[in-house]
């Protein structure tokens, strides 16, 4: 359904067919739609010449292994390292739907475009689920990469890794014969025409702006996150032209991917609460007008090319609606629950809403729409200032999102709070039962194609944050180091008032939310 609006022809969007609802519509955009992004203007900015990026990554690896063969498995292997997935199932397309992923992974939208008459160059960038669809887990809390989840947080998804090594590979193969050399190699359907157009068009432009670059060591001016975690705020202030803190190396914004489930609840959206509807009430087609903005800094589309698919993200909304998150594959202690229930209702509900037990399958009934200051690193809400704020009042989509910052940070809805460790808004804490308890904060922690821990409520870790002995993640961890701006732990002390016996309890209920 994304089609030519606004940029080439989209290519990764399930079929639906000529009957299909509108939250399948929705559903299959979320899994594919280009939004904009396959563009020109995109091409300058997020999205990537796929033929060549791939060329690239592939001949870099083969400069680490020589034993690595010139294909799409190694392409694979080396995208799967920075989280991407290729699953054999993917939860929660509608019937028959079915993306195609033997080159590119889950959420990694294409298409053609024709920068000049006759020319023709494939381009990538990330759509939605490239972050909103994370893996499944085993009853054991495994990670089932093979099988993912449409709406679940892709926890190790490393935008960071991954586009630093796009730019370390093209930037040490675009004055390289074999780089062209290996496209014709992967890619061996390749015409003529796109042939042409990457040695006469794409090469020329990639050459320049690495150029322009001179000896950076880094392709953009600010960190771009963690695995699970994205700087989304540095990235539209970068599209805006608006200054970046400390020229870039200070804007460290970091937001963990949350769950999608009852995000259709809030009226503002963001950690920080800084978009909010119009009305100030939970419309979905407001909160999708705000939705479609967010492929400015995630796919590099402008405001007014934006605005073009605010249909798509209507239908996605529909598609939320009823979503909900893979149910918690492990055990539940339901007496505790119940318990934990009631510890619920009365320390966490006035802020992240309130569930009826409803025979151990709880059901939001009542949500408050709260922000304000938990005690919470202090920088990602600083991220969001006032002139950020005067350049989204004064695009294209102005009257479409009522800005409001400043305001500290917005409770979620809880739902799919399982599977979306490490928390808080910055992704610093590893575990539930060292959220409930600061005393088992960990300075430092591994994060990344990790295992879930039924007992903590979080990654399965050491006692030194490292990942468990003989334990291989399906992805390439990162540390997350507390001490660093933007990662600071402290805050949200709630629950360090209970006994162990207490949070325990609540954990159990948290589960099945």
């Amino acid at each position: 359904m994304a089609g030519r609006r606004a940029g080439g022809q989209v290519s990764a969007v399930p079929p639906t067919g000529a009957n299909a609802s509108l939250a399948d519509k929705g559903v299959a955009a979320f899994a594919g739609g280009g939004f904009g992004g396959i563009s020109q203007s995109a091409l300058e900015t997020n999205a990537v010449p796929f033929k060549l990026v791939a060329a690239a990554l592939v001949l870099d690896e083969q400069a680490r292994d020589p034993a690595a063969p010139a294909d799409m498995a190694t392409l694979q292997r080396v995208l799967r390292r920075f989280g991407f997935l290729y699953p054999d199932r993917v939860d929660g397309l509608g019937d028959g739907m079915r993306p195609s992923l033997s080159e590119k992974p889950l959420g990694m939208t294409h298409g053609y475009i024709a920068p000049v008459g006759g020319a023709r160059v494939e381009v990538a960038n990330l759509g939605c689920a490239a972050c909103h669809a994370g893996v499944a887990y085993a009853p054991d809390g495994s990670p089932q990469s093979g099988r993912a989840v449409l709406g679940m947080p892709n926890t190790s998804l490393d935008l960071e890794s991954y586009t630093q090594a796009i730019f370390v590979a093209l930037r040490r193969y675009a004055g390289d014969p074999a780089l062209l050399a290996m496209a014709d190699t992967l890619f061996p359907e390749m015409g003529w025409q796109e042939r042409a157009s990457l040695r006469w068009i794409v090469l020329p432009l990639a050459r320049s702006r690495l150029d322009a670059l001179g000896a950076a060591a880094r392709a953009l001016p600010f960190p771009n996150g963690l695995p699970g975690a994205t700087n989304g705020v540095a990235a539209l202030k970068l599209q805006t032209g608006t200054p970046l803190l400390g020229g870039g190396a200070g804007d460290r914004g970091f937001v963990s991917i949350p769950d999608l489930s009852l995000r259709h609840r809030r009226s503002r959206l963001l950690a920080d609460g800084a978009y909010a509807a119009p009305s100030g009430r939970a419309d979905p087609r407001e909160l999708a007008a705000i939705t479609s903005f967010f492929t400015v800094p995630s796919m590099g589309v402008k405001p007014e090319a934006a605005r073009r698919h605010i249909p798509e993200a209507e239908a996605i909304f529909v598609w939320l609606a009823d979503y909900r998150p893979q149910a918690f594959p492990g055990p539940v202690d339901k007496t505790a629950a119940a318990r934990g229930a009631t510890l619920y209702g009365k320390a966490c509900a006035s802020c992240h809403g309130s569930f009826e037990w409803n025979g151990g399958a709880p059901r939001l009934v009542s949500y408050p729409d709260w922000i304000g200051d938990v005690g919470t690193d202090r920088l990602r809400a600083r991220a969001m200032d006032a002139s950020l704020a005067g350049a989204i009042r004064q695009s294209a989509y102005g009257g479409a999102i009522s800005v409001k910052p400043g305001e500290g940070y917005a409770a979620p809805p809880l739902a799919g709070l399982w599977a979306s460790a490490p928390y808080l808004h910055n992704g610093s804490v590893p575990s539930l039962a060292a959220l409930l308890d600061p005393r088992l904060r960990p300075a430092r922690f591994m994060v990344g194609g990790h295992a879930l821990d039924w007992q903590s409520m979080g990654l399965r870790l050491t006692g030194e944050g490292r990942f468990p002995a003989g334990y291989r993640p399906f992805a390439v961890p990162q540390w997350v180091d507390t001490s660093q701006p933007g990662l600071g732990n402290g805050g949200h002390t709630y629950g360090s008032e209970l006994t162990a016996q207490e949070r325990a309890a609540l954990i159990e209920f948290l589960k099945l939310l």
